[in-house]
């Protein structure tokens, strides 16, 4: 069951960086079909931290039939969880982890060119996908344009080079670093639409060549590659992404409408599908989102970030209508099929039915 939590033993921690780790669990045999995943899927962790229940989702950066399953997480400076997982987790603890989410996969079909762009720990789907199409698809090409401070920073860079050495004519890894200087100028600072513009000008990638461009890192990296490979050519439904957080760069929550402050004041009446079960709560002006009251009641939903990002608590309006805070990963189609994101959802109406276990 996708929303349920399975206890999972860390097997191996191995450091990466002096800020990142990568962290294998013992999936039993009895969780084997549960924890199957696709390449650019994402586990979501969770622990209790000074008594409280903290949950993040990082990318697997395993790929489909390795014997180990594996996530990489990078410490950030405000980052309860992240830090917590570089400095106190040991081999051998235990820690609940949810089934493989995510649609942030590779694409379908026996042959494609691929173009990774990635920043920071933004690597660690890259790195599933990169692996999957080499080893599962020979005629297939991948190209990686990689983005970090310095080369001690570079997460899995001798597993990269390892690829590049095995796939010599199919795998092309190009690095940028900020803080560290190389020898050709343009490989110098960060990822931005125009540095990538300029790298496809010398033809050391090809947007506008590639099957699909994928795109992981901070979102006004995102944005800003994004907007530009839309300008210079390449149609949008061959882009891809999968953001870390939102940053300063993105839209701030909206304020409820007049709609929804209405409808909380005189109470909603909200029943939600999960797992093949119904479950009802009510819903007043001291719960912000769906979520909140659904936690309120006492009911668990499946989320994860809780910031709009990674579709975890995606569900259905069947019944009733609603309005998002914000969204950052749902996509146009899926808007206009009826799909909100729990975490974000305002009732703009007296009653609600929200089906979580729709395709």
């Amino acid at each position: 069951m996708a929303s349920r939590f399975h206890d999972l033993t860390v097997s191996a921690i191995e450091r990466q960086t002096p800020e990142a780790v990568a962290i294998a669990f013992d999936v039993p045999e009895a969780l084997r079909d549960a924890f199957l995943f696709k390449p650019g899927q994402y586990l979501t962790l969770a622990t209790r931290l000074d008594g409280e229940d903290v949950r993040r989702s990082y990318s697997i950066c395993s790929a489909p039939g390795e014997a180990r399953l594996k996530v990489g997480v990078k410490k950030v400076a405000d980052g309860r969880f992240s830090r917590f997982v570089n400095e106190t987790l040991s081999v051998g603890d235990t820690i609940r982890v949810m089934p493989p989410e995510g649609r942030f996969t590779s694409l379908a079909g026996p042959r494609h060119d691929y173009l990774l762009i990635a920043s920071g720990s933004g690597i660690t789907p890259m790195l599933s996908i990169a692996k999957t199409v080499l080893e599962h698809e020979p005629d297939s090409t991948v190209s990686l344009l990689y983005g970090n401070r310095s080369t001690e920073t570079i997460m899995f860079r001798e597993e990269l080079e390892d690829l590049k050495d095995r796939h010599l004519r199919r795998f092309s890894l190009v690095h940028l670093l900020s803080r560290e200087k190389q020898d050709v100028d343009l490989l110098n600072g960060r990822i931005d639409g125009e540095r990538v513009k300029e790298l496809a000008e010398r033809g050391l990638i090809d947007p506008r060549g590639s099957d699909g461009v994928f795109l992981c890192g901070p979102g006004e990296m995102i944005d800003d590659v994004a907007a530009m490979l839309t300008a210079y050519g390449v149609d949008e439904d061959r882009i891809r992404f999968e953001r870390f957080t939102p940053t300063g760069e993105a839209p701030r929550p909206r304020a409820p409408s007049a709609q929804a402050r209405k409808a909380v004041t005189d109470g909603v009446a909200v029943e939600v599908v999960l797992d093949g079960s119904r479950r009802e709560f009510a819903m007043d002006e001291t719960a912000g989102t769906v979520l909140d009251a659904a936690h309120k009641a006492g009911i668990e939903l499946p989320y994860s970030c809780a910031g709009g990002m990674c579709c975890t608590c995606r569900c259905r309006v069947v019944e009733g209508e609603t309005e998002m805070a914000v969204n950052f990963s749902l996509e146009p189609w899926e808007i206009e099929a009826g799909f909100t994101l729990a975490c974000q959802t305002r009732p703009l109406s007296n009653r609600l039915v929200l089906d979580f276990d729709a395709a």
